[in-house]
């Protein structure tokens, strides 16, 4: 019997210090989760939701992720799956625009410009399909290779290549119609 409670003990011991590798990893990752769930969503309220909501789900859920997984593949493919299953529940809403105030430099004028370069991408960025401002999230500002990203979208790599080509095609259009739209305003 002492043999058995030592290994039961053992194996309690790996399972909290499983456990709490999983919750340093979700701490040190959290900047990448929320940059992307800022893109999936357009807003910062949104943003902070599905994030919390996926940190939620990856505690409650960790027997599905073990040493040596890469945990931005799995967090990237449990916030993609949850804000894919939301989107049609609620409308858009107004994109928040402060972000652009943590900028920092001494011009007011380039403070400004940038402000609204950010306003202009985050409002073409809300006129892609949610499919396109997942791939380019994922790839271009998350940093994920092709094959990553179709890994957590489920596609093939070649699909994830192509539809992420007529992304960019389409947000490079979406940032043009957005910037002449309010050129002709003022």
């Amino acid at each position: 019997m002492p043999q058995y409670e030592l290994a039961q003990a053992g194996t309690e011991q790996k399972a909290k210090a499983s456990e709490d590798s999983l919750r340093e990893q979700i701490i040190a990752f959290l900047p990448r989760l929320s940059a992307f769930a800022h893109f999936l969503t357009g807003n910062a309220e949104q943003r902070d939701d599905l994030v919390q909501e996926t940190c939620a789900y990856a505690l409650a859920h960790k027997d599905q992720w073990q040493p040596g997984m890469r945990l931005h593949n799995w967090m990237f493919r449990v916030a993609h799956n949850l804000w894919s299953e939301r989107v049609d529940s609620f409308s858009s809403e107004p994109v928040d625009v402060a972000v652009a105030e943590s900028l920092a430099s001494s011009d007011a004028w380039a403070v400004r410009e940038s402000e609204i370069e950010f306003a202009d991408l985050l409002t073409a960025l809300d006129q892609l399909s949610l499919e396109h401002r997942t791939l380019i999230a994922l790839v271009c500002v998350g940093g994920l290779t092709y094959s990553e990203a179709a890994e957590i979208v489920s596609l093939p790599v070649a699909t994830v290549m192509s539809k992420l080509a007529r992304g960019r095609l389409a947000l490079h259009g979406a940032v043009d119609e957005v910037t002449a739209s309010r050129a002709t305003r003022h």
